[in-house]
């Protein structure tokens, strides 16, 4: 799996219906398992777009809301970058499968209306229990050119 950025955030992204990097808008994140189809489908518009989101099912798994997001002009690599502050789940149980990835997408009120942003690809993982941060690239989240 790689990571991408979905097709219709792009879209909103070009007409400014979106806002990355002051606040305005919730970005959350949601963890998926081995048998989603979130890294493949680059064309859903919505969440419930996915054929299966096969989303974390181990004890103490939330979706979480970013925080600290920022969007910042990187000049000497001609592009922007998006940042949040690294994601925690506390005392993480075991999925049923392995967590492969991330999707990041921007929450409107619930899954038929909340557009997915990017799928990050992540090394797979089973939670034991203890805590598990994501840590996103130290050149941020997402990098546009």
């Amino acid at each position: 799996m790689a990571s991408f950025v979905y097709n219709e955030i792009k879209r909103a992204l070009a007409e400014g219906e979106i806002d990355l990097g002051s606040g305005g808008d919730d970005i959350r994140v949601a963890l998926v398992m081995s048998n989603t189809t979130a890294d493949t489908e680059d064309d859903a518009d919505v969440i419930d777009d996915f054929t299966t989101l096969d989303e974390y099912d181990g004890a103490n798994y939330v979706r979480k809301a970013l925080a600290n997001e920022a969007v910042a002009e990187d000049a000497g690599n001609d592009r922007a970058e998006f940042d949040a502050d690294d994601v925690t789940w506390s005392a993480l149980g075991a999925g049923t499968r392995q967590c492969v990835g991330a999707v990041l997408y921007k929450h409107v009120t619930d899954d038929t209306d909340s557009v997915p942003i990017a799928f990050i690809d992540l090394a797979d993982f089973d939670g034991n229990g203890g805590d598990v941060t994501v840590q996103w690239n130290a050149e941020g989240i997402l990098q546009v050119t």
